[in-house]
């Protein structure tokens, strides 16, 4: 299952691949990638196995690593996982990573589904120019949450509107795996706290907005809500 989405996303990464391609590439891979996980917990639950919950250490690279982080959080929230930032000062700069916990079928979800986010948004940004007027760096780190925040709408309407009824039981058994995710992060993060609210005075909101609309992972659209300046929690 797994090889079959990554052969999917390969294709909407692909510069030749038009930005409907992409979305309806995308768009099924993200699908097979929910219904492999709740299929695994389904199996797992019938079976009476017990797996443990695993986490994932994802270092990101520069530039914009607070904005990067925010979709991998995006991300990771819509397939049953928990994230949390870290962040360190070094000789060279910021350094910015993510831990991640869950279940493997999702956490490995999770993965593939970002890095072709990432790709996705990057080849997009560049796409397009940075308006006169606008300082690059702030523009693009408010394009970056405008891309986040549309895919997190998506995750959003795709649950929302799901057309298939769910399989007996299929709630409490997720609920149960939710249940041990929090439990792992509360023992490996006891006095977590929530992120700061940032302020971000870049222009670039809408049109990553847009691009992220470009990258639906539903079938149901909805609308956003734009702003002169956006407020992201990352």
């Amino acid at each position: 299952m797994l090889d079959k989405v990554r052969k999917l996303l390969a294709k909407a990464e692909d510069p030749a691949c038009t930005p409907q391609e992409a979305e309806a590439l995308t768009a099924k891979a993200a699908a097979l990638i929910a219904k492999y996980g709740i299929d695994q917990a389904l199996l797992d639950a019938r079976e009476e196995r017990h797996q443990a919950v695993g986490n994932r250490l994802v270092e990101l690279a520069a530039p914009y690593l607070r904005e990067k982080a925010y979709l991998l959080h995006v991300v990771a929230a819509a397939l049953r996982c928990r994230s949390i930032r870290l962040e360190r000062r070094t000789a060279d700069g910021l350094r910015v990573s993510v831990h991640l916990f869950g279940f493997e079928s999702d956490v490995a979800g999770v993965e593939l589904l970002f890095a072709s986010l990432l790709v996705q948004a990057a080849r997009g940004m560049l796409r397009e120019a940075v308006p006169d007027g606008q300082q690059a760096a702030a523009w693009r780190r408010s394009w970056l949450i405008g891309f986040g925040s549309a895919v997190q709408q998506r995750f959003a309407a795709a649950a929302a509107q799901a057309e298939e009824p769910a399989a007996p039981g299929t709630a409490l058994v997720l609920a149960d795996r939710e249940r041990a995710v929090d439990l792992a992060v509360e023992a490996e993060y006891p006095n977590v706290r929530a992120g700061r609210r940032r302020r971000l005075s870049g222009g670039g909101f809408e049109a990553g907005s847009a691009a992220g609309q470009r990258a639906d992972l539903g079938a149901v659209r909805v609308g956003t809500t734009t702003k002169a300046e956006v407020t992201a929690r990352s």
